[in-house]
């Protein structure tokens, strides 16, 4: 995220462009070039938003449907955000965050080697902007508070692929045993 969002005259700035620099070279024509740095400014206008809140670290995801073998590709998108919060044990702490009127549902509350977490899942209803199809989006959240008991990591798996439900819960399942608060080098997190 940083890089594509990097501040002009830095050297991140300068990795951007030359990276970006050789995919416009490519381009077959004006027209191409300019959808290219379009659909890029929209893309960095997005991180920005997720910036905003937090967010920092996304990934996007693109893959064949190997449960129900539809033709149709996958999509989903995996972030991680920190929330500052107030202190309290952290136990109280994952439980305190789905009890907000987000409309968290299929709540489930582990203990795990990075210490107490809760899964839950918010099912938002179709965009109603045009150029979006008009698809329910399904998030999986995993809160997880930090040892330090002031903020509380929180890791998305979002996607249209309602019907997909449990294989994306168990992807971030999977994602969230694999979680330590700490350094693996050693220094403080």
């Amino acid at each position: 995220m940083e890089a594509l969002l990097a501040e002009p005259e830095t050297a991140e700035a300068d990795r951007l462009h030359a990276a970006t620099a050789s995919l416009l070279a490519r381009a077959t024509s004006d027209m191409a070039r300019q959808e290219f740095i379009a659909l890029l400014a929209s893309g960095q206008r997005m991180l920005g938003a997720l910036r905003e809140f937090g967010t920092v670290h996304c990934s996007v995801g693109l893959h064949r449907d190997d449960v129900g073998g539809g033709a149709e590709p996958l999509f989903s998108l995996f972030t991680i955000a920190w929330r500052d919060t107030a202190t309290a044990p952290r136990a109280a702490t994952a439980a305190r965050a789905v009890t907000a009127s987000d409309g968290h549902r299929h709540v489930e509350y582990l203990e795990l080697p990075c210490g107490p977490l809760t899964i839950s899942e918010v099912l938002r209803g179709p965009a109603t902007e045009r150029a979006l199809p008009p698809l329910p989006l399904l998030q999986i959240h995993a809160h997880l508070p930090h040892p330090d008991c002031k903020r509380l990591a929180v890791l998305t798996v979002s996607t249209t692929a309602v019907a997909r439900r449990e294989e994306y819960r168990a992807l971030l399942r999977g994602i969230v045993d694999t979680v330590r608060f700490e350094d693996p080098l050693g220094a403080a997190s």
